[in-house]
């Protein structure tokens, strides 16, 4: 065996532990990469022609594997209790004003600290607002009748 056959095999090895330690599906492709350099080196080509496998394959499984791997792998991907808030309407308790930093409102029966979307709208105690993302601990939110309209 080569150097270069040395190489990727430990390329390929490396992209094969990435992957089982991440389960991201970040790397495998990558590893089919490596493998048909590997392939490419055991039939004599040059440098050069291992480099071209190893980008060819890996962006080949890259763009035919990860859809179908995101749609059926990923598939059961459950959200955690901030994603399902995204687009709930919630009650203001607080009156939310990033610029002196207050502001809570009530999601589900809890009571979380939030901010507007917009750093100069404030959204007052008593209204109604739409969660648009969750920071950290956060709810973002946005005045409910903009997105009514």
């Amino acid at each position: 065996m080569d150097k270069a056959m040395l190489v990727w095999l430990g390329l390929m090895i490396l992209f094969i532990v990435i992957e089982i330690a991440t389960v991201g599906l970040t790397a495998i492709w990558l590893a089919g990469g490596a493998l048909a350099a590997v392939i490419v080196s055991a039939a004599g080509a040059g440098l050069e022609w291992q480099i071209l496998a190893f980008i060819v394959v890996s962006l080949l499984l890259l763009v035919f594997t990860r859809p179908f791997a995101k749609k059926y792998i990923n598939a059961h991907h459950e959200k955690t209790n901030y994603e399902e808030l995204i687009g709930e309407v919630v009650k203001v308790t607080e009156t939310v004003d990033n610029l002196e930093q207050t502001g809570t409102a009530v999601a589900r029966g809890l009571e979380w600290t939030a901010r507007s979307e917009d750093n100069g709208e404030k959204l007052p105690a008593g209204s109604l607002a739409q969660v648009v993302s969750v920071s950290g601990v956060k709810l973002i939110l946005k005045r409910y009748e903009e997105v009514e309209k």
